[in-house]
C-alpha cells in the first residue's frame, strides 16, 4: 500500500518515532514482510552524507536508513561510526522513547558529522537520529540494525544576521561599498561690487519740531513709566 502511495502526488513519508520504532524497525529486526519498501537497508557509513539524499528510497529534507551497527570490537563494544571523510560525533546522552503508556519502546541518540578524523574536525551541518529497540542481554542481534533518520540542520535566523553583520564590517565589504558623504548645503555668492546703502541724514533738533512728535507731546508729558514690583 505504501509502495502505491508514495508514487502518488503530495505523498510525504513523515512517520512519528513510535512508529519508526514499533512498525519499521522492529519488523525488519523480526523480519516480518511488510507491504511496502520505503526504508531501503544501506551502510550509511560508506557515504559522505551528501550522497545519502540520492540514496535513500523516498525523502525530501529527511532520509531514512535501515543501518546495520558495526562494533569496533566484535559483538560488544562502542559503534563504529567513522566514514572515509569523517565521523558521526554523538552529541548528549540517549532518550528513551515511550508508547502512548510508559512504556519504553526504543531509544534515541542524535549525532553530528565532522569531516577529517577524529577527535579533530570540521562540525557540518548534518544531523542523525539514531533509533534502535531496548538493549536485550539475551537478544544481541535486536542490536545490530538500527533505523536512521538523516536532515541537514536548518541555519538560525539569529546566525545569518552574525554572518551579515561580520560581511559589512569587512575590510573588502567596505572597499567594494564606500561610505557615503553628506552633501554640503550650497553657498550663497554675493557679488563684489554692491553699491553702498545710503541713509538719509537728519538733523537732531529736526525731529523736535516734527507735527507727528509736537501732537505727542502732551500725552508723553503725563506718561509715568509702569515699574513691576517683582
Amino acid at each position: 500500500m505504501e509502495e502505491e502511495c508514495k508514487c502518488l502526488p503530495g505523498f510525504r513519508f513523515h512517520p512519528t518515532e513510535e512508529e519508526l520504532l514499533s512498525f519499521y524497525l522492529k519488523g525488519m529486526v523480526l523480519g516480518t514482510k511488510m507491504s511496502g519498501d520505503v526504508i531501503g537497508f544501506l551502510n550509511i557509513y560508506n557515504y559522505h552524507p551528501n550522497e545519502l539524499p540520492q540514496l535513500a528510497k523516498t525523502g525530501e529534507r529527511e532520509w531514512y536508513f535501515m543501518v546495520p551497527r558495526d562494533r569496533k570490537h566484535g559483538g560488544g563494544g562502542r559503534p563504529n561510526r567513522t566514514t572515509a571523510n569523517g565521523f558521526w560525533k554523538a552529541t548528549g546522552s540517549d532518550r528513551q522513547i515511550h508508547s502512548g503508556s510508559s512504556r519504553v519502546i526504543g531509544l534515541k541518540k542524535t549525532l553530528v558529522f565532522y569531516e577529517g578524523r577524529a577527535p579533530r574536525g570540521t562540525k557540518t551541518n548534518w544531523i542523525m537520529n539514531e533509533y534502535r529497540l531496548p538493549d536485550k542481554p539475551n537478544k544481541v542481534e535486536d542490536r545490530d540494525i538500527v533505523v536512521c533518520k538523516i536532515y541537514m540542520k536548518a541555519t538560525s535566523l539569529k546566525v545569518l544576521e552574525q554572518r551579515a553583520a561580520m560581511d559589512d564590517e569587512s575590510p573588502n565589504s567596505l572597499s567594494q561599498h564606500p561610505k557615503r558623504e553628506r552633501p554640503s548645503s550650497p553657498t550663497l555668492l554675493l557679488p563684489n561690487n554692491l553699491p553702498e546703502l545710503q541713509l538719509p541724514i537728519m538733523n537732531t533738533t529736526d525731529w523736535m519740531h516734527d507735527s507727528f512728535c509736537l501732537n505727542l507731546s502732551p500725552w508723553l508729558d503725563n506718561f509715568t513709566p509702569f515699574i513691576p514690583l517683582c
